[in-house]
């Protein structure tokens, strides 16, 4: 039985999708001014792990994940790009768009992870955002003010229910910019109107673009329908963002906008929030040009997905040595045939891995279990044994996305180390030890680790 932590309840709850074996996700994803960072990759690689483990368990997963490409931060960086390369702003606009977007898809391929089932971009669901929002008014929940629109916040009784806070609660502290067309400051731009050089598109209100917070709202129930099973994102997003589109949405009957809310904890350096507007942040790409993707992955699952993550080099170191342990089982067993898992050694590592990943995705838990495996390994090496062994690793390595690349060698590569194999072997059989470890070493000098077993063949693998 899988339990999550739901942020409405504010407690874990058994997981039941309104319409097994389907579940309904939705996330919030990236928006794209800049190259996405690390806090943007733990979001993308936990929700991927969640996908992947719900769908070990038996449902149908349909993941839908947005694109944000419009927004102040884009049209800034737009206005950078114009002054700095000569062009116009709508020409940087467009460059600005397609220049992150791309990056996007290439930190996803650096993770070797796969897109949701659905990644829709704002810009192409602004007509559906404008019957939204048509809606909204017609409820009597917004309000049109010179070629703007504004929510009602105070008129939805239940807005601060994700937070557990009250209104007033939830605004101390927050700077609200001052807007004399308001009702109230509390107020949020549902359309904002057309400003001079900004992309804009056509609407019964005016000439303007969307708010923020209305596309998740749209593209939710356009691509999903209503209500969703679960809707995730950091925990940053709980306020404002997930509390507006529980407004917006539930404003027009969609009841419960969705059943349950996870949120993920931030990456942060030096234990302040990793942000690009704090400019404390790497990015992907910085991370994974030193390290293996699996070695960041690994960082990710050492803490809980709803905890903080401190980010810095010596974890990353850390997390690589893990990866280099894990290999050396892999490689191991990568020539034994796969087997079903029988044995009780092994079913009770499937049963811990299990209840693991059912208590709130307790992804710490469940891959400490993998580095139970060389002690496993060493006491019994029978290929049926073994079989299953690598059965279980597979099988938890393709929920947590590991061990997924093979690094292609040429043939006549494999041909040489083969004969040098062949040529050490017969030197060690005549007592020539001194010329068998130069061989040895010249084949670590090119990456290659031997090992020698005790019936007497010698095994080899890349050092990863």
């Amino acid at each position: 039985m899988l339990r999550i932590f739901n942020t409405l309840t504010r407690q874990k709850e058994e997981f039941k999708p309104l319409s097994p074996p389907l579940v309904k996700i939705y996330s919030c994803g990236v928006t794209v001014y800049d190259h996405c960072h690390i806090g943007h990759g733990r979001s993308l690689y936990i929700f991927e792990v969640m996908r992947r483990y719900l769908t070990y368990k038996g449902f149908k997963v349909k993941f839908v994940r947005n694109i944000t490409d419009v927004d102040d931060k884009i049209i800034t960086k737009a206005r950078q790009w114009s002054q700095e390369r000569g062009i116009s702003l709508e020409e940087a606009f467009a460059l600005v768009r397609e220049t992150y977007i791309k990056s996007y898809y290439e930190d996803l391929d650096l993770l070797n992870l796969p897109p949701a089932d659905v990644e829709p971009k704002a810009t192409e669901n602004v007509p559906y955002m404008v019957d939204f929002i048509k809606r909204i008014i017609d409820k009597g929940y917004a309000y049109q003010r010179e070629g703007n629109v504004y929510f009602r916040v105070r008129k939805f009784t239940s807005y601060g229910k994700l937070s557990g806070k009250k209104l007033d609660e939830l605004f101390q502290g927050v700077r609200i910019e001052k807007d004399s067309l308001k009702e109230d400051p509390f107020d949020f731009a549902l359309w904002k109107r057309r400003k001079e050089g900004e992309p804009y598109w056509f609407s019964p209100f005016g000439e303007g673009r969307p708010g923020w917070h209305i596309e998740c709202s749209v593209m939710a129930e356009r691509f999903l329908g209503s209500p969703l099973d679960i809707h995730g994102g950091g925990k940053d997003l709980i306020f404002p963002h997930h509390e507006n589109e529980i407004a917006q949405s539930e404003s027009i009957g969609n009841l419960p906008f969705s059943r349950y809310w996870l949120h993920h904890g931030l990456i942060t350096f030096n234990k302040e929030k990793m942000a690009k507007s704090l400019g404390n942040f790497f990015t992907i790409k910085e991370v994974t040009r030193r390290f293996p993707q699996e070695a960041l992955k690994l960082f990710y699952l050492s803490a809980h997905y709803t905890s903080p993550l401190d980010f810095d080099w010596e974890r990353l170191e850390e997390a690589e040595a893990q990866r280099k342990r894990l290999y050396i089982v892999y490689d191991y067993l990568k020539d034994i045939p796969i087997l079903p898992i029988r044995r009780e050694e092994v079913l009770s590592l499937i049963r811990d891995f299990e209840k693991a990943m059912d208590d709130d995705f307790n992804m710490p838990q469940a891959k400490a279990l993998l580095f139970s495996l060389p002690t496993l390994v060493s006491k019994n090496k029978s290929k049926e044994f073994l079989g299953e062994v690598k059965n279980f690793l597979l099988t938890v390595g393709n929920i947590f996305s590991l061990f997924e690349e093979e690094i292609p060698l040429p043939e006549e590569f494999k041909k040489y180390i083969e004969e040098k194999i062949y040529q050490r072997r017969r030197l060690r059989q005549e007592k020539k030890f001194k010329e068998a470890d130069k061989i040895r070493e010249e084949l670590a000098q090119k990456g290659i680790i031997l090992e020698d077993l005790s019936d007497g063949t010698t095994r080899w693998r890349m050092k990863r």
